[in-house]
């Protein structure tokens, strides 16, 4: 025998008699479930009637309801007058409304559940493709999540938009010079950008050599281990180890060539195990996955956010994932841009800032200006459009003997969609392959010599 599917008719009954009795009930309700969320279809019908009048400014009660139903001609349809007075008589008193809103979720909840868990079957059967359907299996199960656990989402009147923006000023005024989002802890970027915003892609990319990761990691190890922020790296160049190494040597200020060699000087090794104590206790993410499908990173992102609430997403490089949609005559062009339209989704889907790295082009070197521009963006222009922010790092003594920048590096924010453009000046250590604020120093005050080691990364 069958089994009916999970519903609670009393529920929905009570739900839209507590509505119809008083109004403001509606307000309440409306932010736990959706029309789509009642079980019978006259009851779907009544409450969007009543979403309806509410969006008219009109009071959703016993008159103005049947009179809207009636100039639908759906007055009859739903039982007539007599089935909403028959809803109001099923409650004695508009108080508990959110409660039985909370009842007629769940059990749509469930239906869902129970929807999904049919197409799963269908779906291990028909797809071929282990890793597409496990992609397809995931994000089934997450949108059902998300709508369970969070208030309504997507759709707004920008009344509502506006409230939910004042109220975050309001607050910003109070703590003004505050970050709005994950700190770089590069003081002059911060000041641009606000810090890394939610939902934004913010691409960094440089030639190779020049610090890319060395840049990113930087910036995770200040997120983390001095602003206590969460964060998740994708590393699809360097190992797990090589990347927690280069984190003990930024940590420990322990030169990065001596530690691979393992020249240790004796009074270096508590300053090492004081840095192991404290990179164990933050809260840092790694996966080194070699050429990560999209399917698989989105997967594994998910489950970060959904665990461990990670506050920032590196990914390094963009340009060494696989997009997984196993199109067999996809060019490289439309490949990289399905993976950045894929991490630009992500980010929205996440509502978290996402760091992705990207490789620079060769035309950089071919030009007698080195500095990289937009068009260098290797391998598709999607990269640039999806981008919210796009940065750039440029160092003059990597390509001037004679340059006096050493061991200087400019950071170009050459696009910002919710922002202004301008160049960042940031120290480079490359003993330690690490970015830091620059504050100038004059010869005399380094002891009398400048240090013009030259160092690519």
């Amino acid at each position: 025998m069958e089994r009916p599917f999970p519903a609670n008719i009393e529920a929905e009954k009570g739900v839209l008699g507590s509505i119809i009795i008083d109004p403001d009930v509606l307000m309440a309700v409306s932010e736990v479930m959706r029309a789509e969320d009642f079980y019978r279809d006259v009851h779907r019908t009544i409450y969007e009637a009543i979403l309806d009048l509410y969006q008219h400014r009109q009071p959703a009660d016993y008159i103005t309801l049947c009179d809207l139903l009636e100039r639908r001609q759906k007055l009859e349809e739903i039982g007539g007058a007599a089935y909403i007075t028959s809803l109001m008589n099923y409650v004695p008193t508009s108080g508990n409304g959110l409660w039985y809103a909370q009842i007629v979720e769940r059990t749509a909840t469930q239906r869902r559940l129970i929807k999904a868990g049919g197409e799963l079957v269908t779906l291990a059967y028909e797809e071929e493709d282990v890793p597409e359907a496990l992609e397809k299996a995931e994000k089934l199960i997450f949108e059902i999540t998300q709508r369970h656990s969070t208030s309504r989402t997507g759709d707004a009147h920008v009344r509502d938009v506006l409230r939910s923006y004042m109220e975050k000023l309001d607050a910003r005024s109070d703590q003004r010079g505050t970050l709005t989002g994950v700190p770089t802890g590069l003081t002059d970027l911060d000041s641009l950008t606000g810090g890394l915003q939610r939902s934004d892609l913010i691409v960094l990319a440089a030639r190779p050599g020049v610090g890319k990761s060395s840049l990113a990691l930087s910036v995770a190890y200040n997120a983390a281990l001095t602003y206590q922020q969460r964060v998740g790296i994708f590393s699809l160049e360097m190992s797990k180890e090589q990347l927690v190494q280069r984190l003990v040597a930024i940590d420990s200020r322990v030169n990065l060539q001596m530690l691979k060699m393992g020249w240790i000087e004796d009074d270096e090794w508590e300053r090492l195990i004081n840095s192991v104590g404290k990179l164990s206790d933050s809260d840092i993410w790694i996966d080194d996955t070699p050429g990560i499908s999209m399917p698989l990173l989105r997967s594994k992102a998910r489950r970060w956010v959904a665990d461990n609430e990670i506050d920032l997403l590196i990914v390094d490089y963009l340009q060494l994932a696989k997009s997984g949609e196993g199109k067999r005559q996809e060019t490289r062009e439309q490949e990289v841009s399905s993976i950045s339209q894929s991490l630009k989704g992500l980010a929205r889907e996440l509502d978290i800032p996402v760091l992705a790295l990207a490789q620079l082009s060769r035309a950089v070197e071919g030009r007698q200006t080195k500095v990289p521009q937009l068009s260098d963006l290797r391998e598709s222009g999607a990269i640039e459009n999806d981008a919210d922010i796009v940065l750039f790092i440029y160092r003059d003594d990597l390509y001037n003997p004679e340059s006096e920048r050493v061991n200087m590096a400019d950071i170009i924010i050459a696009k910002h969609r919710n922002g202004p453009l301008g160049t960042v000046v940031v120290k480079v250590e490359p003993r330690l392959t690490y970015f830091s604020d620059f504050h100038f120093v004059s010869t005399l005050e380094r002891g009398g010599e400048a240090n013009d080691e030259r160092t690519d990364f």
